[in-house]
């Protein structure tokens, strides 16, 4: 264990370009995968709860169907959902290769992952918060908006952190098909070339990246639940 650390040590050096572009890579696709994630995401998950029965909305059609949509993204393996949509991510990006076209399958997969977390949260206000909002004449447009998101901003927050989580573990998956990232990284020069240091500098570096998302996740979920 000492040999290795101390080989681990001297061959770090020679390794810190590759993990730093790695890193950057990987930073890179779960940013803008958890945008996309959050702008389709939010809204999907809303409209589960404000559709169903004896919702703001209800739409006895919409919700079927919502639902399912939900479903089918959720119950995907990730590596299959890759493959799967390599026509779409040509036709969004130009390429099949690299960060920028791994995030089209890590915003698939993570939306209906964030909008099922966004549900559960938003499920969970009061509903004697909202039908006191309704019966004081605010228009349910506005109740989603005042009401339901800021209370749930909490379980918002908590569902976030989760997607980003999920992410980095996805991202380091898209490595698999030349996505790039620390997962490209660990496969290239860890598997493929039988290094074991490469393989555990990855290792480090994504349990730094998640550790770094939840206390920050921490932080703000105590910050907004004593607002």
């Amino acid at each position: 264990m000492i040999d290795f650390l101390t080989e681990f040590a001297a061959r770090l050096p020679g390794m810190r370009e590759t993990l730093y572009y790695g890193t950057l890579d990987t930073l890179y696709m779960v940013l803008w995968a958890t945008v996309f994630s959050v702008l389709f995401g939010l809204p999907l998950g809303v409209l589960l709860v404000t559709t169903e029965r004896g919702g703001l909305t209800p739409a006895p059609w919409l919700k079927p169907v919502l639902g399912a949509v939900v479903n089918i993204g959720r119950s995907l393996p990730f590596i299959v959902l890759m493959v799967a949509v390599l026509s779409l991510t040509r036709l969004l990006t130009g390429t099949t290769l690299g960060p920028t076209a791994a995030i089209v399958p890590l915003s698939i997969g993570a939306v209906p992952f964030f909008a099922r977390l966004v549900e559960t949260a938003v499920r969970e206000v009061d509903r004697g918060v909202v039908e006191a909002a309704h019966a004081m004449g605010t228009r349910k447009s506005a109740i989603v908006g005042k009401v339901l998101l800021p209370e749930a901003l909490p379980g918002l927050v908590a569902a976030l952190v989760m997607t980003v989580v999920t992410l980095v573990s996805y991202s380091a998956m898209a490595g698999a098909i030349g996505g790039g990232g620390l997962g490209d990284v660990a496969i290239r020069e860890g598997y493929q070339r039988f290094d074991d240091y490469y393989l555990w500098a990855t290792v480090i570096l994504l349990v730094v990246i998640v550790q770094a998302a939840q206390t920050i996740g921490d932080l703000v979920i105590r910050r907004v639940s004593h607002r």
